[in-house]
């Protein structure tokens, strides 16, 4: 595809508007204006263009519809005329090429290429495969075997109640015979009980035996199909594999200065050690490839979703996300230089003076955790609640922290001096006997005063540190709320988590199953503001030396900014 049949000019551009110096780290980022300008261009266009798909904008019900991730990309020719190409992710109505936008890396949909070769070799494994286990020869077999273990289980069962109910007369013979017969006619008793007990073993030996054979006989034309399908499907394993690492291998990414470098090289040394699924078919680096083919400097861009969410991550209609860490993060490592790109926002945080102690005795401390600040140290960032606890408290023993609040979050943070206090209080975090209440601004109006989310919590692993929700594989994660306040499109809350998972009233709030209205503030989550409005306002815990119930309150002065 040429360059001229993707590139759009930015024309009547304000004049205040500075180039900026390098490209945002592409992991975490609000979009420059440039790249916010061109985004809303290309949202003017999806509002009339039929793509043949349907983005379920308008649905009540899913109905098949699913929204879709769409990207821009500032970019500067080699004469200075600024402009913007445009992606979208994965393949969208079937097709992975639509006028305007830039092609995919590799086309798996050429109609002459090896894909569609090698696919129909699959077909015909999946239709061998479906025929034998749909083949009434097959599932009558299965039921007839089914069947038969069912009656032999069952008459098995009856012979072995038999034995032990003649045993049982065995036995009470010869205690009432014992004191009745001669030592002579005893012994006579005892010999012929035995025969008896051998005898009939033997028949249920013979029995079960017999049963056994019958049952194997008709598993015999079973098993020759059950190894015919287990063959199968081992080679069609066999062919998915060289098929998806022929794949791999089609997918060449470039970087600013043309070096080439595989999917799969890209992604040995990673977490996954294979690339993920979908890997190389998200908008980023479709964007990117394109700029350098055809020696186009980026300048900056913007990802954000088209349409309805999905049913587990949170995707809001035509909201600015960045590139997933999972499927792009080695493949943009190798695009971008280290040099162009700006610092990772996560590796800054705020580093307050002095930590504001609300409560201390002798066993426990309880600190106001800075918004911005870390509860321990990060993989790049050392200074946190814990060191500076460490370096306050250098006698006290144990682990001291009690729990964390994320990054972003404010308020009370709770911690025992000595390893005996932390492992009691420890013990009632584990049984929920700590009532912990958060105070949050949320962006947008809840409607309902009252409520309680349900909704069971799982890391992304594709885009870590982010949570999704997972009815299949989550851990349960049950928030209530209640309605403080309601003032110019925002909603001040109160949240009291029952768990206490990772993001939970990050998710819960921002989830379309939840209260669809994510944390003013919430980079992750929803759009980045001058803070995270979320605050942990009260928390509740028994003191296992004073013997008594201590409440600590914190308020989060929020309500005053509405």
């Amino acid at each position: 595809m040429r360059k001229e049949d993707c590139f759009f000019s930015l024309t009547n551009l304000p004049r205040d508007i500075n180039l900026p110096e390098k490209i945002d780290y592409p992991h975490f980022y609000a979009p420059h204006q440039l790249a916010q300008i061109a985004a809303k261009e290309l949202q003017k266009e999806l509002e009339t263009r039929n793509f043949n798909h349907d983005f379920g904008i308008t649905n009540s019900q899913r109905n098949g519809a699913i929204g879709k991730m769409f990207g821009v990309l500032v970019v500067k020719t080699k004469r200075g005329e600024l402009g913007y190409l445009k992606a979208f992710s994965g393949k969208l109505g079937e097709r992975n090429f639509h006028d305007g936008f830039v092609p995919p890396v590799f086309d798996l949909l050429e109609e002459n290429g090896f894909f569609k070769k090698e696919e129909a070799i699959l077909n015909q494994y999946n239709e061998e495969i479906d025929e034998i286990e749909n083949s009434e020869g097959y599932k009558s077999l299965k039921k007839r075997i089914q069947e038969l273990q069912t009656e032999s289980s069952k008459k098995l069962g009856n012979l072995k109640s038999q034995l032990k109910a003649k045993k049982k007369e065995r036995d009470a013979l010869r205690e009432n015979e014992k004191s009745q017969l001669t030592e002579s006619e005893f012994s006579i008793l005892l010999e012929k009980l035995k025969n008896e007990s051998i005898s009939q073993q033997l028949e249920y030996k013979r029995e079960s035996k017999e049963i056994s054979a019958k049952l194997e006989s008709e598993k015999i034309d079973l098993n020759k199909l059950e190894l015919n399908l287990a063959e199968l499907k081992n080679q069609r394993k066999l062919k998915s594999n060289e098929l998806q690492n022929k794949i791999f291998d089609q997918y060449i990414f470039l970087n600013q200065k043309k070096e080439k470098k595989s999917l799969l090289s890209l992604f040995k040394d990673s977490i996954f050690k294979i690339p993920p699924a979908g890997a190389g078919e998200c908008t980023a680096p479709k964007l990117f490839q394109f700029a350098f083919l055809n020696d186009l400097e980026p300048i900056c861009m913007a990802e954000f979703w088209w349409g309805m969410p999905p049913d587990s991550e949170i995707r809001v209609h035509k909201q600015f996300y960045p590139a997933c860490r999972g499927k792009c993060e080695p493949i943009l490592n190798h695009m971008l230089s280290a040099s162009s790109v700006g610092i990772n926002p996560l590796n800054v945080q705020e580093n307050p003076n002095d930590l504001e102690i609300i409560y201390e005795d002798e066993w426990i401390v309880a600190i106001n955790k800075p918004s911005e600040f870390l509860s321990v140290p990060g993989k790049n960032l050392s200074d946190s609640i814990l060191t500076r606890l460490k370096s306050k408290y250098p006698d006290a023993t144990g682990p001291l922290l009690l729990h964390r609040l994320d990054m972003s979050t404010s308020g009370i943070l709770l911690a025992a001096k000595t390893s005996e206090v932390h492992k009691i209080l420890q013990k009632q975090f584990i049984d929920r006997k700590i009532k912990k209440v958060y105070h949050a601004i949320l962006d947008g109006i809840v409607e309902k005063d009252t409520g309680e989310m349900d909704l069971p919590l799982t890391l992304d692993v594709l885009d870590r540190p982010k949570q999704k929700v997972c009815f299949q594989e989550g851990k349960k994660a049950v928030t209530t709320y209640n309605v403080l306040k309601r003032k110019n499109g925002k909603t001040f809350i109160e949240f009291h988590p029952i768990t206490g998972r990772t993001h939970q009233l990050r998710v819960h709030s921002a989830h379309h199953l939840g209260l669809n209205c994510s944390i003013l503030g919430d980079d992750l989550y929803g759009m980045k503001d001058k803070r995270l409005f979320l605050h942990a306002c009260q928390l509740t815990f028994y003191h296992p030396f004073k013997k008594k119930e201590v409440n600590l309150n914190l308020d989060s002065n929020f309500e005053a900014l509405l």
